[in-house]
């Protein structure tokens, strides 16, 4: 008999089951490109118990503001008639507005954090359209860290507290930042000013994932999809000026947004949508289902489909904002899913924490509701107050098919996308990583503040990071541009030295520090 504490000292990662895990990094996918397979167990118990860590408050964006709205169609992408790529009846109408709410919010922090972390902030759209709902859920920069979902749950606990000390420290951070090498181009965006909008008007939107849009005959092209602010223009912070609101105001977003619609200052994004067609494309240096990469704005073009407009605040906070549930995999006819895994590990999740969160029948409540037919057999469930059935159909009959009185299918509205795939089931990465390109291009397109700001920024919390995460970290922005990495490696041995205590410091300690002098603590 094996004796119980055989394995106490294995440090071998494993499962609730006990199963050894031996690829922590890569969901099982058709092919390294993807896309994903149901029976990919350990990635589903993960991200299933992630879903269920926080109660009642969302386990990720847990702060967050949001409006109602309208958006307006232009009924053609760039200067082409929109249904040349989509049937989404939406778009297809010049003039054609579509109700919206927006809900926009911070990632790691809790309900009550200040709005003036560096943090990424989400983007999320909920459109009401005649086909029942489109939910467009984004971040506010165009990139992410990781590109597998699998990593998912561990790269938001890197960036939470210690689970003992629950103090924030930014080694966290950047010990699972300098291991994960895909994240140095977001960590470049998340750094510099980029990282602290000044508010949620002055932001800009980013579905972040590839998507597809499907035409009549059912050919699809790759799209990704943008929020550029029209009117109220782009406006990023500085760590000092951030550092001076919140010694005022730790809800100035929240307040900003609600102000500026109380007012009559609505504002207004641009939705642009840039076109691939749906292939490999061999030809970059990159694999554009790849979330830690952009595509050239110069050689993709932002085509513009519509505006919207935020003109009405929330009647109750609660009701509207806090219990407002969106997810990636809530699409309409016209749109579908690309192979991107992070986006299909997403639209698990989303909605497996939706019923988590605020329960079985969420679609039930007003602010989730479609504004449309709804008939389901869905019965149930905690909290059901409706019954989601037609006016013509039988209450005995909750299945289909039925020939007694049962719902029916719906005709199609044109042909099926069937995208076809030839490869084996692998645990693999993609191919073009190229994890370091497009941050040294990101970091050369910066403003001279830009890059001043991010290299202090950075500076700052890799002093009191151990050596070898900040001999990591300086080796990627190396790679990215040799400038980069002289800049920070530079900055952050002239810190040392003048404060050679803060290469040696516990974490509880640099935590302190960190906090006492502005930075990275009260961020990730």
């Amino acid at each position: 008999m094996t004796p119980a504490n055989e394995h106490d000292n294995d440090m071998t990662l494993t499962n609730r089951q006990g199963h050894p895990i031996s690829d922590n990094q890569n969901i099982r996918t058709v092919g390294s490109r993807g896309p994903s397979t149901l029976e990919n167990y350990h990635f589903i118990e993960k991200i299933s118990h992630f879903d269920r860590e926080r109660i009642p408050e969302r386990v990720v964006h847990a702060r967050g503001a949001g409006a109602h709205g309208y958006f307006e169609a232009y009924g053609t992408v760039g200067d082409e008639p929109v249904s040349k790529y989509t049937r989404a009846k939406l778009f297809q109408e010049k003039g054609k507005r579509t109700p919206v709410f927006v809900r926009f919010s911070s990632v790691v922090h809790g309900g009550h954090s200040p709005e003036t972390f560096r943090d990424p902030r989400g983007f999320a759209v909920k459109f009401y359209t005649e086909d029942g709902n489109w939910d467009l859920v984004g971040n506010n920069l165009k990139v992410f860290f990781i590109r597998d979902p699998l990593k998912f749950p561990d790269m938001v606990h890197a960036f939470r507290p210690d689970p003992v000390t629950n103090l924030g420290n930014p080694e966290r951070f950047f010990d699972f930042v300098s291991n994960s090498p895909e994240a140095t181009h977001m960590v470049t965006f998340l750094y510099s000013p980029w990282g602290i909008p000044a508010n949620y008007r002055q932001m800009q939107g980013s579905g972040v994932n590839t998507y597809k849009w499907v035409n009549k005959e059912g050919q699809a092209v790759l799209v990704k999809y943008h929020w550029e602010p029209l009117k109220q223009g782009i406006k990023n912070l500085t760590q000092k000026e951030a550092e001076a609101i919140q010694a005022r105001n730790t809800s100035h977003a929240t307040q900003d947004l609600y102000e500026a619609i109380q007012r009559g200052d609505y504002p207004e994004w641009e939705l642009c949508v840039q076109i691939l067609s749906d292939d490999e494309h061999p030809e970059l240096d990159f694999d554009p289902l790849d979330p830690t990469k952009l595509w050239d704005h110069e050689k993709f073009p932002f085509l513009k489909v519509g505006k919207m407009v935020l003109n009405k605040n929330p009647e109750n906070y609660f009701a509207e904002v806090e219990q407002s549930a969106f997810g990636t995999g809530v699409l309409v006819d016209g749109l579908d899913f690309s192979d991107d895994k992070l986006l299909q590990g997403r639209t698990f999740s989303y909605s497996d924490t939706q019923r988590y969160r605020v329960g079985t029948n969420y679609l039930q409540l007003p602010i989730n509701a479609p504004k449309t037919h709804v008939a389901t057999n869905q019965r149930d469930g905690q909290m059901a107050f409706i019954v989601d059935r037609a006016p013509g159909q039988s209450p005995h009959v909750n299945y289909e098919p039925s020939s007694i009185g049962g719902l029916k299918e719906a005709a199609p509205s044109g042909k099926d996308h069937e995208p076809a795939y030839n490869a084996k089931l692998v645990r693999q990465k993609l191919e073009r990583t190229n994890d370091f390109g497009q941050a040294g291009d990101t970091y050369r397109k910066f403003e001279d503040w830009e890059r001043d700001e991010l290299i202090s920024n950075l500076v700052a919390d890799l002093s009191i990071c151990r050596p070898e995460i900040r001999d990591r970290m300086i080796s990627h922005f190396t790679q990215a541009d040799a400038d980069y990495g002289r800049r920070v490696s530079e900055g952050v041995a002239a810190l040392l030295a003048n404060s050679p205590h803060l290469g040696s410091v516990s974490a509880q300690e640099g935590a302190e520090i960190a906090k006492n002098s502005g930075h990275g603590t009260d961020g990730y």
